[in-house]
């Protein structure tokens, strides 16, 4: 059976720190950035990690992916720092 897509939103919340949607979805942003590093097709990616077909919507599915890619690299550059901090 098919790995279980994550709820999630048309676009992240855009913060300056940590979302708890940010917790809940790194799994989501790391494949997301593996299929950018591996030149995958967005129209490809966007069905296989969130479940959404691209030819139905694609406008919409467009920017689920680009908004969802760029808050993952955003983890890469700056976010991932709070994660090796301690919570309060």
């Amino acid at each position: 059976m098919g790995q279980q897509t994550p709820a999630f939103l048309d676009e992240p919340p855009i913060s300056p720190s940590l979302t708890a949607y940010d917790r809940e979805h790194m799994t989501l942003y790391l494949r997301l950035l593996d299929s950018a590093r591996d030149g995958a097709d967005w129209q490809e990616a966007v069905q296989v990690i969130f479940g959404l077909d691209p030819a139905h919507d694609p406008q919409r599915c467009r920017h689920v992916h680009d908004s969802h890619l760029a808050r993952a690299r955003w983890m890469t550059e700056q976010g991932y720092r709070e994660l090796t901090r301690p919570r309060h």
